[in-house]
């Protein structure tokens, strides 16, 4: 029989150990977490010390005009002059071409691939994705950057990593906060919030396009910014002409007499007042005033108060901030200054209202869709809205084709392109105007 015998020194230390803590687990292994999007600098930091206009943007109460309305999108949309500007624009610059063309030294030709337009022609003219046609995508375009300040479209490609454009869409510009990415503010990222999920969405990936006062971030709206007094004016203006007519088109007045009515006579009194004031068939039945009554006006009529000639300011001062002739919204109270023919006024459209938003458009899409390929370039093809009247125009062509012996520098085809007709054969010839001469043939190539 065997039997184990422990030394107290071995029986001591298996006690002791006991008596110390249990070892720490082993580290968990590294997990890889998606990296955050990167913050705005000073979002989450706290603002002390507000001004008014600070704490009114703060509560939401900056697009209030003095008139007492809240000028917001919806709002300003409701208001004729702005809708009628707003729609002019954003309808001009999305049914002008955007024509795609290619540098070939110091001469510039139409992008195409083998005879077909370039492959971006169709998404720029046709189809922006699959939920909306080009026209919308820039009139959503445009008219965002009129309401809001910044226009914001987003370039679709296959993949993160691929070069290739398959389409464009646009946001609504409060889903996008740009914001610099570091401390040096040179590069600009935008978070884009939608569905539920926020996502930042590269520079190189975004369509910008802003407007006057832009700080690098974002531009003031010029509906809430510029034209708030004006169209908070011409709310109130409207408000107040329907509570007139709603109210029989009559002002406010007192019925006074120097004695005193009898009970009698009060309640004939009451009696007219109520049949007068609920309308029917006796709300256009005069008043029979008895006792020495005489009627008091106590409000101002909408004439002395001039409320037409306050609306007809407001739709001159929103057309001035939009740069919209009034005459072309049907404001035609004043003749225009910019000639009297239709090519004349669409010339001076085109250059004072349009080039400014349709430039700003064109080097946005450029620089961003090629943005080390300078060989092509975008541009709307502005001549569908300077087009004259049929003489005018073909006798242009005349002109341009060569005639009473003057050399011409179009071809035959060429104009017949501008028409929207086939070529002909022997179109592809100069006249070089001379007499019994034959037509300058193209050159080689």
């Amino acid at each position: 029989m065997t039997r184990t015998t422990t030394s107290a020194g071995g029986w001591l230390s298996r006690a002791m150990g006991a008596l110390r803590p249990p070892p720490p687990p082993p580290p968990a292994p590294a997990r890889n977490e998606p990296a955050l999007a990167p913050q705005a600098l000073g979002e989450n930091s706290v603002t002390t010390n507000l001004n008014v206009e600070e704490l009114a943007a703060m509560l939401g109460a900056v697009n209030t005009a003095q008139a007492g309305v809240n000028v917001t999108e919806t709002a300003a949309m409701r208001v004729s002059a702005v809708y009628g500007c707003v729609a002019l624009i954003a309808g001009a610059a999305a049914s002008l071409p955007f024509e795609i063309y290619r540098r070939a030294g110091a001469v510039r030709e139409r992008a195409e691939d083998k005879g077909s337009p370039h492959a971006y022609w169709w998404l720029l003219n046709e189809e922006a994705n699959d939920v909306m046609s080009s026209f919308s995508a820039m009139e959503y375009l445009v008219s965002a950057k009129l309401f809001h300040g910044d226009g914001f479209a987003e370039l679709l490609r296959p993949s993160q990593y691929s070069p290739r454009v398959i389409g464009w869409l646009p946001h609504h510009p409060l889903s996008v906060t740009p914001f610099f990415v570091d401390s040096t503010q040179r590069r600009v990222a935008y978070r884009v919030g939608e569905a539920g999920r926020v996502r930042v969405v590269q520079p190189e990936d975004m369509i910008h396009v802003p407007s006057l006062g832009f700080d690098g971030l974002t531009s003031p709206s010029p509906i809430t910014y510029a034209a708030r007094e004006a169209i908070g004016t011409a709310i109130a203006g409207e408000a107040y002409n329907a509570r007139f007519f709603n109210g029989g088109a009559t002002f406010d007045y007192a019925l006074a007499t120097e004695g005193r009515l009898n009970d009698a006579q009060l309640a004939q009194l009451r009696a007219s007042l109520a049949a007068k004031l609920t309308g029917g068939a006796n709300s256009r039945v005069p008043l029979i005033l008895t006792g020495g009554l005489k009627p008091a006006q106590l409000s101002v009529n909408p004439k002395d108060a001039e409320v037409l000639a306050t609306r007809l300011f407001t739709v001159e001062e929103i057309c001035r901030i939009l740069g919209v002739p009034p005459h072309m919204v049907g404001h035609t109270d004043k003749t225009t200054s910019w000639g009297s023919g239709i090519e004349q006024q669409g010339i001076g459209f085109i250059r004072y209202t349009m080039q400014r938003h349709l430039r700003a458009i064109e080097q946005e899409f450029n620089r961003k869709v090629w943005p080390s390929r300078e060989r092509y370039f975008v541009e709307f093809d502005r001549s569908a809205l300077e087009r004259g009247d049929l003489k005018s125009r073909y006798e242009a062509y005349r002109i341009a084709l060569g005639r009473a012996g003057e050399p011409g520098w179009l071809k035959v085809n060429e104009v017949r392109r501008e028409d929207k007709l086939p070529p002909i054969e022997g179109g592809d010839t100069i006249n070089n105007g001379a007499p019994n001469a034959q037509p300058t043939p193209p050159p080689a190539g």
